[in-house]
């Protein structure tokens, strides 16, 4: 059995050996600057444990296991970073990870991670250019069919709420209200032949023990690690 809150009830996003499933190979990434990354890292990790669906490998700010070919065993990476910087070698190892057909999540400040880097940004989707003071507020679905937030629609989460600038051919797939504004929560987009989604909760490890949060993070999860040949 697939658990459908993490699957979505997509048995095809999943890798199928005879009559089991392979777990995805998974690398998570906490480091940074700013943020509890640590701690952060530590509820991503036992989220997607939790799960049953993924091998997890866990790296803290060691940004060199993104030079090729240290990615080369993962599917995807989900990445929690804040600020900092990123050598040509570390990114070009990322870019090519995913061009290739493996799959990316950032969590929350990946969109604030590396400002100088436009290369980065536009691998993302976006970037971070404020928040306000930390709080409830509502987030809307606006895609109810899509693997990801099947199902959902509109949730409370009391978290820091992430203003993004961002690319308008990406996929957005929630959104929320700032200032009277409809801005982004998570979006999806590719990246060659691999897939990227971003996802703007995750502020301390509270928000990422959240519920909503868990359940949207592991699907994330399944969906951008789902192989080019397998996907519908």
């Amino acid at each position: 059995m697939i658990p459908s809150a993490a699957a979505g009830g997509h048995a095809s996003l999943l890798h199928w050996k005879g009559d089991s499933v392979a777990k995805i190979k998974t690398l998570v990434y906490s480091g940074g600057e700013i943020h509890d990354w640590r701690g952060c890292g530590d509820a991503i990790q036992a989220a997607l444990e939790a799960a049953g669906l993924f091998d997890i490998t866990r790296v803290n700010n060691d940004l060199d296991c993104l030079v090729a070919p240290n990615l080369d065993p993962y599917e995807l990476i989900v990445f929690y970073h804040t600020v900092g910087s990123i050598t040509q070698p570390q990114l070009q190892g990322l870019l090519k990870f995913v061009e290739g057909g493996k799959g990316y999540v950032g969590i929350h400040s990946a969109a604030d991670s590396f400002r100088e880097c436009s290369a980065y940004r536009y691998f993302v989707g976006g970037y971070f250019v404020t928040h306000p003071r930390y709080r409830q507020y509502q987030v809307s679905v606006v895609d109810t069919t899509h693997p990801i937030t099947q199902g959902i629609e509109e949730f409370f989460v009391t978290d820091e709420q992430y203003i993004t600038g961002y690319d308008p051919n990406n996929v957005i797939l929630a959104t929320a209200l700032w200032r009277g504004k409809t801005v982004p929560v998570i979006w999806t987009r590719s990246h060659g032949k691999g897939r990227v989604c971003y996802i703007a909760l995750g502020h301390n490890p509270e928000s990422c023990r959240d519920e909503t949060f868990k359940t949207l993070l592991t699907r994330a999860t399944v969906w951008a690690a789902q192989r080019p040949e397998d996907r519908v």
